[in-house]
């Protein structure tokens, strides 16, 4: 099509029209129903992070029906001892995910999280400012749900030390040099922290 005049293709079609319209129809979908759609394909963002009240970690797990896919986490107590050996025998993977992802989310502007993540980066070669802690730090939120599974499980490996889950809820334990590193990034693909040529 030229200056609403359309012509006819010079070479045949790459794709067929099926093809073509159901990738379409894929982009025109949200981010956030993208990378959740993606992230059933992608298991266990938390794998190796979440652990029961009796210190005995999570696996991840999942069963099929028809064509859905349950994933969940289960403990290697009830793995291993069988049912009703632990107070929190198994979650759903999705909402466990979502709420620990909402938690980071909310953390990472707090003044006390941008403080710590600050004294640890002032511990790398190239520090940065706290203004530019809080800077990078809220810069994150909005970019998540843009995020791959694959690079939102980067992010929570990068960032969270372990997740304890117990009968009283969630309990997250960061890693400030994680963060420190975080903040690196985040400041580099802003083009902070870049060397003058």
């Amino acid at each position: 099509m030229h200056k609403g005049t359309g012509y006819a293709g010079e070479h045949q079609r790459l794709i067929d029209q099926r093809t073509w319209d159901r990738v379409h129809s894929i982009l025109q979908a949200s981010p956030r129903l993208r990378a959740a759609n993606t992230r059933s394909e992608t298991p266990a963002l938390l794998k190796g992070l979440l652990f029961g009240e009796d210190g005995a970690a999570f696996s991840p797990t999942h069963t099929r029906k028809g064509d859905r896919l349950y994933r969940y986490y289960v403990s290697q107590t009830v793995l291993k001892h069988g049912a009703g050996t632990s107070p929190v025998p198994r979650v759903p993977a999705a909402e466990i995910e979502a709420t620990v992802i909402d938690q980071l989310r909310a953390m990472l502007g707090m003044p006390e999280v941008v403080v710590a993540t600050w004294k640890a980066a002032q511990l790398e070669p190239a520090s940065v400012t706290e203004n530019e802690v809080r800077e990078a730090l809220i810069a994150l939120d909005p970019l998540w749900v843009q995020l791959f599974p694959a690079e939102q499980a980067r992010i929570i490996q990068l960032l969270i030390e372990r997740v304890d889950i117990g009968t009283n809820g969630l309990k997250l334990r960061f890693r400030d040099k994680g963060l420190a590193q975080m903040v690196a990034e985040v400041g580099i693909m802003n083009g902070k922290g870049q060397k003058a040529a």
